[in-house]
């Protein structure tokens, strides 16, 4: 059995509740997943091809690279056996937030998969050097290291708009919108992630074959029903622990058919393992709100 590539993962804990950070270097090939998230970060050596919203992309060292809560894409090594990058991750409420939107971030997309902007490059390693500072270091937390987290992350969201980010969303040609019974068929899915309807009750449900079902549902959402499925129940399971539920808790409550399941898809999803991500949030009873 060949061995696998190599591949390391930081999880950042932050101040802000619904936002982390990544630090990763690896030589993995990621296959077509997407977030429930939005990132922003930074290819800091080598270079990525991958897919995203519009089209085929490469990073490489220097560039931003951005994706939307849903977008899917997937991601390869350019040039060299590896490549090593650093993200920071808002759920939809927290890039309202922060974005000055509250309640809401509908209207909230980034524009660009992969951008060269020298000053949102800057911005941005001030910011996650800062996060890397905070999340590693000893003892409490002062008040003054919050306050340069929150200023560097200001400076960041402050070199979005017109730029980068916040077009209301359009349908693109490349990924046109879902019909309603698509988006039916995907809401019949997500209530209830434990026991779903079999393919043939889907599409009955839906009015299509299986075949155009499947056909549909991967053109609007970049993934078939069951892959759509499995990352809904990793994104779950994240939640769970993020909450303090325990690694065979969390497996079990999210349908998998145990934690070794767990931890491929939960890895293959995030890029970190869920034991990882419990020692962040673990951490973070002391240091901020990892969410």
């Amino acid at each position: 059995m060949p061995a696998s590539p190599p591949h390391q993962c930081r999880v950042l804990a932050t101040p802000w509740d619904g936002v982390y950070g990544t630090h990763i270097e690896s030589a993995r090939h990621y296959r077509r997943h997407s977030h429930a998230v939005f990132g922003i970060g930074l290819m800091e050596r080598g270079a990525q091809k991958s897919a995203s919203g519009r089209g085929q992309v490469e990073a490489y060292a220097g560039d931003v690279i951005m994706c939307n809560p849903g977008e899917v894409h997937d991601g390869q090594p350019l040039g060299s056996p590896s490549r090593r990058w650093r993200m920071l991750y808002l759920e939809p409420a927290a890039m309202a937030a922060v974005m000055g939107e509250p309640g809401s971030a509908a209207g909230l997309e980034l524009t660009q998969p992969v951008a060269q902007d020298p000053r949102l490059r800057l911005a941005l390693h001030e910011l996650l050097d800062r996060l890397q500072h905070r999340s590693g270091g000893r003892g409490p937390v002062v008040a003054a290291h919050t306050l340069a987290c929150d200023e560097a992350l200001a400076q960041v969201f402050a070199l979005l708009p017109g730029r980068h980010a916040l077009a209301p969303k359009a349908t693109h040609s490349a990924a046109p919108s879902a019909t309603a019974r698509i988006q039916q068929v995907r809401d019949h899915l997500a209530a209830d992630l434990l026991a779903p309807p079999t393919l043939g009750e889907l599409a009955l449900a839906a009015g299509l074959s299986k075949f155009q079902l499947l056909r549909h549902f991967e053109k609007s959402f970049g993934l078939t029903p069951h892959a759509w499925l499995l990352q809904q129940r990793a994104e779950r399971a994240r939640g769970l622990i993020r909450g303090g539920a325990g690694l065979a808790q969390a497996s079990a409550a999210c349908g998998f058919a145990d934690q070794s399941h767990m931890t491929r898809l939960f890895t293959r999803q995030f890029g970190f393992t869920p034991g990882a991500w419990q020692q962040a949030a673990a951490r973070n009873t002391a240091k901020g709100a990892l969410q």
